[in-house]
């Protein structure tokens, strides 16, 4: 109903003719009328619903474009949590991509608190966002200012960021609008500001304020990541970065020694796939030495996608497409072989569809506790998806890599290639690719490299004997390994040897004695 006025015209006020009476003339309702009820001079108590910020055009407006933002900030994330598991068209980052599913995350609740505590606006509310918007700016300044990470979110981590950031700037500015209006609203209808709150208010501002100090504790975290990261990422590798997969991503590749011998012919190159860990945590300082005693020549090792210096492939990654990525790293570094393969764990796999793949560059292999395909399930179980899956979201937080910098002494060498690679956001995102295929696309892959595998390549495997003691199907599994050629030079169990059989000094020693015989061989 409209707000009837009181007031005489001008001339009937002028005659003072005091007994006369007037019928009450309406004027047109507008927004801030329309919820008034009839009468002269009228005041509404304070806590009639009528008095509300919604009265105001403004208010009601900015509402609903937060709802719209909340709409579009919510596909977002949902096409970015696809993205982890099916990387869409032009959408890949170089990056693990958790970053910026953490960015989207945090956008999408700050709009729903926003939404949830509209008409509640508070100094607290408003100097939190104020707080958050800073360091979500801070984040966005590390994000655009260090190339390399840059390079790794591209513009979908790029988008999120800043989106983010916006959305807690738009927080502010609703704030602020909506106490404006409510005050002025309560002076129009009430005659007064009310500086009272109810219960229900009291706890809306108690909830709202909670939230956005856990939101400001996780984007401390954020930032305190992102320098560790930008940290990280100034640790140059001691090879060459190759793009490869039509320029979508870089693996890295690292040769040391001559590739002729004295007499000047072709020497045998020996390359390694490292296991669960990077190749530079352990096995290469084996090779090193190796080298080192004059036992090979020679030798060549790579990062897989996601692990180590190399940066992670669009999903899904099988076993196959990994290789393919190496071939042509390998190609593009005019390295030819011949080879001798020597892998690791789940890199017996991969080393074993590159041979069939390149069979006439591959002159033996060395598999060293490595995995058959018919157990990948060890790494492709539901149960260990899940708990990697959600490592990685909660991998923007660092808390792990935080307290390892500051209260263990991590460095930078162990948190990319070492000790504390498994925290490391890249690697996770590649353990979680390689588990959601390994049932499936790896396997038959596998299956495939067994069948063209020719049966004259010489093989030696070398087992730890804890697993072989221990597990009764582990050992089944490296004799199903010695059946994969008809030319087996030999099968060692080294007793009491871990799965990192060189970290055991008999085991190191054999290990070396078996390359240097694979290298050799005629």
């Amino acid at each position: 109903m409209g707000l009837w006025s009181s007031r005489k015209p001008d001339d009937e006020a002028d005659s003072g003719d005091a007994g006369s009476s007037h019928e009450p003339r309406p004027t047109d309702p507008d927004e801030r009328t329309g919820l008034l009820p009839p009468g002269a001079g009228h005041r509404l108590d304070p806590d009639d619903p009528a008095v509300t910020p919604y009265n105001l055009l403004s208010v009601r407006s900015l509402r609903w474009i937060s709802i719209i933002l909340l709409a579009i900030s919510s596909l977002w994330w949902i096409l970015l949590l696809i993205s982890i598991f099916v990387t869409p068209p032009a959408m890949h980052s170089r990056g693990s991509g958790f970053f910026g599913f953490a960015y989207t995350t945090l956008a999408t609740g700050s709009l729903v608190v926003l939404l949830l505590f509209y008409v509640t606006p508070s100094r607290s509310e408003r100097y939190s966002w104020i707080i958050l918007c800073i360091l979500l700016l801070v984040d966005t300044i590390i994000i655009l200012s260090v190339p390399r990470i840059r390079a790794e979110e591209g513009w979908v981590g790029i988008v999120s960021v800043i989106g983010a950031t916006l959305v807690s700037a738009w927080a502010v500015l609703c704030d602020r609008v909506v106490e404006y209006g409510k005050v002025e609203e309560e002076e129009r209808l009430t005659g007064r500001r009310e500086t009272r709150r109810s219960l229900k208010e009291w706890l809306s501002v108690f909830a709202v304020t909670i939230t956005l100090i856990a939101f400001i504790a996780l984007t401390v975290l954020f930032t305190g990541n992102l320098i560790i990261r930008a940290r990280d990422l100034s640790l140059t590798p001691p090879g060459t970065r190759y793009f490869v997969d039509s320029q979508k991503y870089q693996v890295h590749i690292y040769c040391l020694g001559d590739a002729t011998d004295s007499h000047g012919e072709k020497a045998p190159t020996v390359l390694l796939e490292g296991g669960e860990d990077p190749v530079e945590y352990g096995l290469e300082g084996w090779a090193r030495d190796a080298f080192g005693n004059k036992t090979i020549d020679r030798y060549c090792y790579w990062d897989r996608p996601g692990m180590g210096f190399s940066e992670n492939a669009p999903s899904p990654l099988s076993a196959g497409m990994a290789v393919d990525a190496l071939s042509e790293a390998l190609s593009k570094a005019d390295e030819t072989g011949p080879w001798v393969l020597v892998s690791h764990g789940v890199g017996g796999i991969y080393s074993r569809i590159f041979a069939s793949r390149h069979t006439t560059e591959v002159k033996s292999l060395l598999l060293i506790d490595t995995l058959p395909e018919s157990q990948l399930e060890r790494i492709g179980s539901a149960g260990r998806g899940f708990v990697l899956w959600l490592r990685g979201i909660l991998s923007p937080l660092g808390i792990d890599r935080l307290m390892g910098a500051i209260f263990r002494g991590r460095s930078r060498n162990d948190r990319v290639i070492g000790r504390s690679a498994y925290r490391n956001p890249k690697q996770i995102k590649a353990k979680l690719q390689e588990n959601l295929v390994a049932t499936t696309l790896t396997r038959n892959e596998a299956v495939s490299a067994r069948a063209i595998l020719p049966r004259d390549i010489p093989i030696v495997v070398v087992s730890a004997g804890k697993a072989v003691k221990a597990d009764k199907r582990w050992d089944d599994g490296q004799r199903e390994l010695t059946e994969l050629t008809d030319s087996l030079v030999a099968w060692d169990v080294v007793d009491h040897s871990p799965h990192e059989v060189w970290n055991d000094p008999h085991g190191r020693a054999l290990l070396e004695k078996r390359v240097g015989e694979l290298v050799h061989r005629k």
